[in-house]
């Protein structure tokens, strides 16, 4: 198994990458956030594990950039923070689980093994329509012959129409459901997210395709029906 592991305190680094290895597991380690995200872009991990607190970026912000990416390794996070806020905003980004510093080597290894073993159990959720598929773990977007990761905005449009295949959704009810009640996204945006992913519908070759009604609004229907 290979782990991803960030953390800027070269005493703990050293520690943890010694037990783990120890372990057999195969260690990147890297002592600030911006490098972590770097690392977890340019290769396949079985799990990260990312303090929070570090320089750069912190692992708050790695994590919340690798969730809108589409990448959905299990992620531990550690802190010298014990607070409530800090645990929700972590599970509320996406994080797996958390371990509060100090810890002993023990409690790591298992949070690390109880980790991996969710992943190896989880089988991701896959809209259909037509030929096209839209695996709601990693934001992929594909056909039998190719496929495209959607950013987070294109992700959510192409989710919303999929989970609402043949009805009609209303410019206001797109942005509710892509970018929240609150925001600030205007009608503009919609028509702007539709056109990217009507170009990655047919850079695909998927037999779906957005249709809109004039002052009604837009749906996913498979051509020709």
């Amino acid at each position: 198994m290979k782990l991803l592991y960030a953390e800027d305190e070269a005493d703990m680094a050293d520690a943890v990458v010694d037990i783990l290895t120890f372990h057999k597991y195969m260690v990147d380690h890297v002592s600030d956030g911006q490098e972590a995200l770097d690392y977890a872009r340019s290769d396949d991990y079985d799990g990260m594990i990312l303090d929070i607190m570090m320089p750069k970026k912190s692992g708050l912000e790695v994590l919340k950039t690798l969730r809108a990416e589409g990448n959905n390794t299990p992620v531990l996070l550690l802190t010298a923070k014990g607070e409530v806020e800090d645990r929700i905003t972590g599970f509320d980004l996406g994080a797996d689980d958390y371990l509060p510093k100090p810890f002993v080597m023990e409690e790591l290894l298992a949070r690390v093994r109880a980790m991996l073993r969710r992943r190896e159990d989880f089988t991701p959720d896959i809209l259909k329509c037509g030929n096209l598929s839209l695996n709601m773990s990693s934001y992929e977007l594909f056909t039998d012959t190719a496929s495209v990761t959607l950013p987070k905005y294109e992700y959510r449009l192409m989710e919303a129409f999929m989970l609402n295949q043949g009805i009609y959704l209303s410019t206001e009810q797109i942005l509710e459901k892509v970018w929240g009640y609150d925001s600030e996204a205007e009608n503009g945006s919609v028509w702007v997210y539709i056109s990217y992913v009507r170009k990655k519908l047919a850079q695909i070759g998927a037999n779906a395709e957005i249709q809109v009604k004039r002052n009604i609004g837009y749906r996913l229907e498979v051509k020709g029906q």
